[in-house]
């Protein structure tokens, strides 16, 4: 028999998402207006994102990215899966693995590493490790937020 989705664009009720279970988003290039917004809104006006002309003490040649930028992008891209269950983001360690540079193409590979219910019977607690992987494979960040999730009514 085959299984019902349900309405598309909303994301996975806790019970859903069992440890195991895994999945790969999207994928999203990075361009150069991105990173001149990013830096700007969130006024990260460290040289090596916000000076192109000076780039001699440099030591990665062309545009890299706050990891902050792809962090964000990653979660905008993991938005679907949680839209309108996601009730809270309780933590997260996060670890930068490599340089995402202007042009590259980032996807999260997410699994879930633990699940568990909460005293409340309306919600669940979910961790995931999240990968963000760059067009050649690399993964360039990780990190595994817990998040408080919706279970399905009663």
């Amino acid at each position: 028999m085959a299984k019902d989705l349900g309405v598309l664009g909303k994301g996975f009720f806790w019970e859903e998402l069992e440890v195991g279970t895994t999945w790969r988003t999207l994928g999203r290039t990075i361009t150069e207006p991105d990173l001149s917004n990013f830096v700007n809104l969130a006024w990260f006006i460290e040289e090596l994102f916000t000076n192109q002309h000076d780039r001699e003490h440099v030591v990665l040649p062309g545009r890299s990215v706050p990891g902050a930028l792809v962090y964000c992008f990653a979660e905008g891209l993991l938005m679907p899966s949680i839209q309108g269950m996601g009730m809270a983001f309780l933590n997260m360690q996060l670890d930068v693995k490599g340089p995402t540079q202007v042009g590259d193409t980032i996807y999260v590979h997410c699994e879930v590493i633990e699940s568990r219910p909460t005293s409340k019977p309306d919600r669940g607690l979910l961790r995931t490790m999240n990968r963000i992987v760059n067009q050649h494979g690399d993964t360039v960040i990780t990190y595994n937020p817990l998040r408080m999730l919706r279970r399905r009514p009663a």
